[in-house]
């Protein structure tokens, strides 16, 4: 019978070595982390090294905080206690930081304050790095957006309609006041003529509290009710007003905001953690891609996309002195406002409108055969017809303002004599002539969306759009696992998305 003797490796981990290797030896000829330190030792770092003041005692160099950071990002290891701990157990980063070790508090300046005027300078040059290596083109980009859920409590939030309502139940309550005023006590009221309620302000209600407190001061036939509630706007109203007029300047047009973080804003987040869709704190992320490479990125609080498109533009155009010559984005981009800015700037865009994608399957037809859209318009007499035949004639027009200040002008078209018509029933359910809202640039616009999404050029892009953009966030997000931001503030989420759009597009390279 054979004697199968098992043989184990010698393992002595206690043993000595004559000559140790060294760090570098222990690192894959190809492994990110060398990617990460060749191409921060190749940028210029002058902006990022006037955050130091000088004097005092000596402070780690910029260089290595850096490369610790970046390769942070890159690795999935984000806090800045993780980070201390990988420079004293983690070869990669003990190789990178030359052996020393910045503890937590260091690293979490350096990220948060140090970062805020040179990330985004450091960012470029590497785009630019890769450009002059012919992996990337910010000519041509592809657009999209995505939520990332804030460093901030759910549960502690201001909304701009709550505010809307209290004050609107001030101004009711002054109005009865005044009314009941009025009716007990006319002849102390010194000046008659009731305030201009339309809109609230705290002088204004101070002003008038003091006028029906006089008059009903030493008048026997107030009520009890009245009096309490005359004492509790005394009392209460100009310090909520004070605290109301600091919110809505906090807000500054948006509609909420968290407590603990003041520039995140509530919205609903697709893939939040708790999986219940409320809304969370949180902040819309816009990145342009080429080739899955994040060529720029930028952070708003509004909760759309469509209204973030002209700022992020322009961040391009300031970043690179030009602005891309296409750029491709879905639905959710496709407004009146993006469209003629991109004309106006000479950008080819690739941008489909809300219901694109319908008409491609036939769809929008079927269930609208009489939408507006549907009807032939006549050029020459600036007249519609309806489904059956009959001209509608303008009427008028009307402009209005956007959110953010662009001007629309819509036209409005009647029909003769909808009466009898076999087809009204179908066509509309007004009471009256069929009247429908037209804006003629926004149809130029979506008309030549539509000539350019369907030439064999469009449909390309369309294609390429899908796995080129999109997946860049799947990466970040699932792949990851960045769910929910780190720091708080919109200055220092910039500097964290820029160490995750860094991280992308060093890991790419890597790979």
């Amino acid at each position: 019978m054979a004697n199968n003797k098992i043989i184990f490796k010698p393992y002595s981990p206690t043993q000595a070595m004559l000559l140790p290797p060294s760090l570098d030896e222990l690192i894959a000829a190809n492994h990110p982390v060398r990617v990460v330190n060749e191409v921060i030792n190749s940028l210029n770092l002058e902006l990022l090294e006037k955050a130091y003041k000088g004097g005092g005692t000596s402070s780690y160099h910029p260089k290595m905080l850096l490369k610790i950071l970046v390769y942070g990002y890159v690795s999935n290891t984000y806090s800045s206690r993780k980070l201390e701990a990988a420079t004293k157990e983690n070869i990669h980063f003990m190789w990178l930081a030359g052996m020393q070790q910045p503890d937590h508090n260091t690293i979490n300046t350096f990220r948060g304050k140090r970062l805020q005027d040179a990330l985004k300078d450091i960012f470029t040059q590497v785009v630019e790095l890769l450009v002059e290596e012919g992996v990337l083109n910010i000519k041509d980009i592809n657009v999209d957006g995505t939520k990332i859920e804030a460093n901030a409590n759910r549960y502690t939030f201001v909304w701009g309609n709550a505010i809307k309502a209290n004050k609107e139940k001030m101004k009711k309550q002054l109005e009865e006041l005044w009314q009941y005023t009025q009716k007990v006590a006319a002849a102390e009221l010194n000046d008659p003529t009731p305030p201009d309620f339309t809109t609230i302000s705290k002088e204004k209600v101070a002003a008038t509290i003091e006028k029906i407190d006089k008059a009903l001061k030493d008048n026997e036939a107030v009520s009890k009710q009245v009096k309490q509630k005359l004492n509790y706007a005394k009392n209460k109203w100009p310090a909520a007003l004070d605290k109301y007029e600091e919110q809505e300047k906090i807000l500054d047009g948006r509609n909420s905001y968290s407590k603990t973080d003041t520039d995140a804003t509530f919205m609903r987040l697709k893939d939040d953690h708790m999986q219940n869709g409320q809304l969370k704190a949180a902040y819309n992320i816009q990145i342009s891609t080429a080739d899955q490479y994040i060529v720029d990125y930028s952070i708003h609080p509004n909760p759309t996309d469509t209204t973030t498109l002209p700022k992020h533009i322009e961040q391009h155009k300031v970043t690179y002195n030009q602005c891309p010559a296409s750029l491709t984005a879905d639905a959710g981009y496709g407004s009146e406002e993006n469209y003629q800015y991109l004309q106006d700037n000479t950008v080819e865009a690739f941008v489909k409108y809300n219901y694109f994608d319908k008409q491609q399957a036939g769809s929008y037809q079927k269930k609208h055969p009489f939408a507006a859209e549907q009807l032939y318009y006549n050029e020459q007499k600036d007249c519609y017809y309806c489904p059956m035949g009959q001209p509608m004639h303008c009427i008028g027009q009307y402009k209005k303002q956007s959110s953010t200040g662009f001007e629309q002008t819509t036209k409005k078209y009647q029909a003769q004599n909808c009466n009898g018509c076999p087809l009204r029933g179908v066509c509309h359910q007004a009471k009256h002539n069929r009247v429908i809202e037209i804006n003629h640039n926004l149809i130029r616009h979506k008309a030549i969306a539509k000539e350019k999404l369907e030439s064999e050029e469009g449909i390309a892009k369309r294609k390429k759009r899908c796995w080129d953009v999109e997946p860049v966030f799947g990466n970040i997000k699932s792949n990851h696992k960045f769910n929910r931001f780190m720091l708080r503030g919109k200055n220092k989420v910039t500097i964290e998305f820029g160490l995750l759009a860094l991280a992308q597009n060093l890991r790419k390279k890597a790979a």
